[in-house]
C-alpha cells in the first residue's frame, strides 16, 4: 500500500528555478531531489561560473540551512475493501482569522455541526458569524470513505484565488493536513505550476475508521498533525491512552515522531444503536462534545460522567416533527424514577434515529439499583476570541466520576494548536505508516525566508 506525501516546492529566481521534489513510498526511502537550472531560450547562464570559491561554500551552506526544513512525514492509513463510511474527525489550525461560516465553508459542513463538535455554544447571537482567531485548533467533523482501497475523505472542494499554488493550498490553507502532490494527483493536474483561477479541486484529507473502536470500545478517530514540540508519551497522554497503543495503533517501530507527520487519535465515544435505515445510522460521538442531527431538531452528547449516548430536542427554531414518546407523556430526553423496596424503577425516552423526515423515539423501563442523579452535560465553553498558547487542549477527555460535576468555563480564550497533541487505534485493523519527505511550515517561516532572500541576493550580485 502507498500514499504519496511528497511536497513540490518550486521558487522562481531572476534567471534559473529551484526545485525539490520527493516521493515516497510506504515503508521505504527514496527521497529524490534535483537542483537544476532553468533553461532560457535566449541564452544559457550558469551563475556559478564566474564566482569565487568561497561564494560558492557560501551558498552551499545556505543551502544545507535551508534543507534542514526536509524532514521525513509519517501518516498513518487505513486499507479498506467495502463502501462503508464513518465519522471521523480532522485535527485543523487556522492559518488566519475566519468566521465560523467560512470554516464550515471551507470543508463543505453545517456550521452547527462545526460548532457542536467543539462544545461550543450555539445560542450565542449570529454565532455563525462570529470571527475565530488564527492558530485556533478545532476539530473538523467529516466523512471517511474507502477510494482507491484506503480510507480517506474526498466531500471537500477547494475553488482556486489568484494567488494560489498547490502548495499554498496544501501547507497553508489546509494547514498540512494534505500534501501539494496529493492535490495534484486527485485532480489529475499534469502542470502544478499552472493553476486557472476559479478551478474546484478535490481535496484529498486523512481519515481512519478502524471499526469505530479502539480496545473493543467505541472511539472516533482524530486525524492530528504532530507539531515541533510533540512527544508519542505527550500526546499520549493528552488523550489518556498509552504509547504502547499508539505504537500499535499506527503501526510504529519506535516510538520517534516527527512535525508533519499526521496520526490517528483514538477519542473514547459514545455510539448509537440506531437502524441501518435512518439517515443519522452509525452516529458516534466524542467524549465531551456534541453532535446536532435529525435536521437541526436533535442534539446528542457524550459524558462527562459515562460514554452512553444521550439525545435531547435541539434549542434551534426549526419546524421538526413530534419527540413525544407512544403512550406516555415523556419527551425525547425525558427520565422518570421511582424508588421501590427492590431498586428504582427508570423509564426514560430516548431518541432511536432519523428516518423519512420522523423523529423515532423509544421508551424503556428498567429495574436498577439505584436511582441515577440528575444528568451531567459536557461543558459549553463561548465562542473562542482568543488562543491560550501556553495551555494544553485535550478535546476528548476520559470519562469523569459519575459523581463529579464538570465547571463552565469562565473565558471565551481557547488553546491553540501548539501545544496540541495526536495519535490512534488498536481494535480492528492496525493502520500502515507512509513515509514521505515534504517541506514543513517551518519552510515559510522568517529565518528561512532571509536565508533565500540572501541567497538570490547574492546569485543577482554575481550577474550584474
Amino acid at each position: 500500500m502507498t500514499l504519496p506525501l511528497s511536497l513540490s516546492l518550486s521558487l522562481s529566481l531572476p534567471v534559473f528555478t529551484v526545485s525539490c521534489s520527493t516521493s515516497k513510498h510506504s515503508h521505504s526511502l527514496l527521497p529524490q531531489n534535483q537542483l537544476s537550472p532553468s533553461s532560457n531560450p535566449q541564452k544559457t547562464l550558469n551563475p556559478f561560473s564566474s564566482m569565487a570559491p568561497h561564494s560558492f561554500h557560501i551558498i552551499f551552506i545556505i543551502f544545507t540551512l535551508t534543507a534542514t526544513t526536509l524532514v521525513h512525514s509519517k501518516s498513518t492509513i487505513e486499507p479498506c475493501s467495502n463502501s462503508d463510511t464513518c465519522n471521523a474527525m480532522l485535527g485543523y489550525t487556522l492559518y488566519t482569522d475566519l468566521k465560523v461560516s467560512e470554516v464550515a465553508a471551507l470543508f463543505q459542513i453545517d456550521p452547527v455541526s462545526l460548532l457542536t463538535t467543539n462544545a461550543i455554544d450555539i445560542s450565542y447571537p449570529d454565532v455563525e458569524n462570529h470571527i475565530l482567531p488564527s492558530q485556533l485548533f478545532l476539530k473538523i467533523p467529516i466523512l471517511c470513505s474507502c477510494v482507491d482501497g484506503i480510507r480517506k475523505s474526498v466531500s471537500t472542494r477547494y475553488k482556486t484565488r489568484p494567488s494560489d499554488t498547490l502548495v499554498s493550498i496544501a501547507g497553508l490553507v489546509f494547514s498540512g493536513l494534505v500534501s501539494a502532490d496529493q492535490i495534484r494527483d486527485a485532480n489529475s493536474i499534469s502542470d502544478p505550476n499552472v493553476l486557472d483561477v476559479g478551478m474546484s479541486l478535490v481535496v484529498p484529507l486523512p481519515c481512519t475508521c478502524f471499526n469505530s473502536t479502539d480496545n473493543f470500545m467505541p472511539a472516533l478517530y482524530l486525524s492530528y498533525l504532530v507539531m515541533p514540540m510533540d512527544s508519542l508519551s505527550s500526546i499520549a497522554a493528552s488523550y489518556s491512552t498509552t504509547v504502547s497503543d499508539l505504537m500499535n495503533v499506527n503501526a510504529m517501530g519506535t516510538s520517534s515522531v516527527n512535525a508533519g507527520d499526521i496520526l490517528a487519535v483514538p477519542l473514547p465515544a459514545c455510539a448509537s444503536n440506531f437502524p441501518r435505515y435512518s439517515a443519522d445510522f452509525g452516529l458516534n460521538v466524542a467524549n465531551g462534545s456534541y453532535a446536532i442531527t435529525a435536521s437541526h431538531c436533535v442534539q446528542c452528547s457524550c459524558g462527562p460522567g459515562n460514554l452512553n449516548l444521550y439525545c435531547t430536542p435541539a434549542s434551534l427554531a426549526v419546524s421538526c416533527s413530534s419527540m413525544q414518546c407512544r403512550n406516555s407523556n415523556l419527551m425525547l430526553g425525558n427520565v422518570t424514577a421511582q424508588p421501590s423496596a427492590a431498586g428504582c424503577n427508570v423509564t426514560s425516552c430516548t431518541y432511536g434515529g432519523y428516518v423519512n423526515g420522523t423523529i423515532l423515539t423509544r421508551l424503556s423501563t428498567s429495574l436498577q439499583p439505584r436511582c441515577p442523579g440528575e444528568h451531567q452535560f459536557p461543558p459549553l465553553v463561548a465562542p473562542p476570541t482568543s488562543v491560550i498558547r501556553d495551555s494544553m487542549f485535550a478535546p476528548a477527555p476520559a470519562p469523569s466520576q459519575s459523581g463529579a460535576r464538570p465547571t463552565t468555563p469562565k473565558s471565551s480564550g481557547v488553546p491553540g494548536s501548539g501545544s496540541l497533541p495526536g495519535l490512534p487505534p488498536a481494535n480492528g485493523p492496525s493502520g500502515s505508516t507512509s513515509d514521505a519527505p515534504k517541506w514543513t511550515n517551518s519552510f515559510f517561516s522568517f529565518p528561512s525566508t532571509l536565508v533565500v532572500y540572501l541567497f538570490s541576493s547574492l546569485v543577482m550580485s554575481k550577474w550584474l
